[in-house]
């Protein structure tokens, strides 16, 4: 592995940039090493200031260009068993272990690495880089960069984001939509349960509810997709304090995953009926106080580019891959592509070793990931 591209990768590992903690530290690392190359970029913080996504552009003024675009927040490593420090760069046997060493910080440093050859060429079109934050909380952060880019005159015309693929390009994902359900009932003595509105029994029929719509969006199928149906699913839930006290509240959260195109909001739209009409009417014979509340959590738009086009067949060109897929996670893709932007996905590292223990990229993906940077780099001359 060259040097250069060793130092960052270990500059970019050490960095715990979990998604609960602020990306500062890191952005700022990359803001100084633009700044030495002399590279002007934007930062665009969250609320708080306590994050901070990072646009930056090089070449030529003028619209059009290319996007390269990477997330720099990482899952937890709470609760995982790490045979190496999970936030230093550990080499062995052609692997780079660290936590984000797949997913996603192995590209960036590879960007991060290329960007000396760019600088070096009379590029025709612009090269932008877009580097942001809470991704892996629902694709959050990002929305600053996408509304800057929307009211730009000179946005790019394609992104790559470089997600971990094994350097296959992807064209399509599927959207998302989460939610949280608020269920308050009136707690009693279990003994008297029918004087109380036990929180978790209203959350326990929403919830079969919710299996039922569920059932219902499989009717709709996509075979490019896997599953090739939309998918609903309750991923937590908590309620109650004692067994013989009748539960105060009971809170859940559930997710829809589906297909490009596809719209969900009558799912939502019949849970919160059946909510409203037929279950709270119920509870407030009981306990006027009772209630259900719905609040969005997040919300991301799937991807589906078109496999024909002329990006597409250059993307095959840069990344030596024309074996073109979708993928079962989540990216910023959708919003870049409602912005205008044609995108696809193609980066080094697998999935499969994302979000998991000893987390690794191998050197070989690494290597294929920089050549396609520079095949990218000489198509731009």
């Amino acid at each position: 592995m060259p040097t250069d591209l060793r130092a960052i990768l270990a500059a970019l590992l050490a960095f715990d940039t979990t998604s609960r903690a602020s990306n500062l530290a890191l952005i700022h690392y990359i803001r100084d090493f633009l700044c030495a190359l002399g590279i002007e970029s934007q930062l665009f913080f969250d609320d708080s200031g306590g994050k901070a996504n990072l646009y930056a552009r090089l070449g030529p003024q003028g619209d059009g260009g290319v996007m390269l675009s990477g997330h720099t927040d990482v899952v937890p490593v709470d609760g995982q068993s790490w045979s190496v420090p999970p936030f230093q760069l550990t080499e062995k046997e052609g692997r780079c272990y660290g936590r984000g060493s797949a997913d996603m910080k192995g590209f960036i440093a590879c960007v991060l690495a290329s960007l000396r050859d760019f600088q070096a060429r009379p590029l025709r079109m612009p090269l932008h880089l877009a580097f942001s934050y809470d991704e892996e909380v629902g694709c959050l952060g990002v929305r600053s960069l996408v509304a800057h880019l929307k009211a730009s005159a000179e946005k790019p015309a394609m992104c790559i984001i470089g997600e971990p693929t094994e350097m296959a390009p992807v064209y399509g994902h599927k959207g998302k939509v989460a939610m949280r359900c608020e269920v308050d009932g009136h707690a009693c003595h279990s003994a008297y349960a029918p004087s109380g509105v036990n929180a978790i029994a209203y959350a326990a029929r929403l919830i079969n509810r919710l299996d039922a719509l569920g059932e219902g969006l499989k009717v709709r199928q996509d075979s490019r997709f896997d599953p090739p149906f939309s998918t609903l699913q309750v991923g937590t839930i908590h309620g109650g304090s004692a067994l013989n006290i009748v539960p105060q509240a009971c809170t859940f959260d559930f997710e829809i995953r589906y297909l490009p195109g596809e719209d969900v909001s009558n799912v939502t739209d019949a849970l919160c009926d059946y909510a409203q009409h037929t279950l709270l009417p119920a509870m407030q014979q009981v306990a006027a106080e009772s209630a259900i509340r719905f609040q969005p959590l997040s919300h991301y738009p799937g991807l589906l580019t078109d496999m024909q086009s002329d990006f597409a067949r250059w993307l095959a060109e840069w990344s030596g891959c024309d074996s073109f897929s979708t993928v079962a996670f989540g990216t910023e893709g959708g919003l870049f592509d409602e912005a205008g932007v044609a995108t696809l996905v193609c980066g080094p590292g697998s999935m499969e070793q994302g979000h998991k223990p000893d987390e690794f990229v191998s050197v070989e993906q690494l290597a294929r990931c920089q050549k396609m940077l520079s095949l990218l780099c000489a198509w731009m001359q």
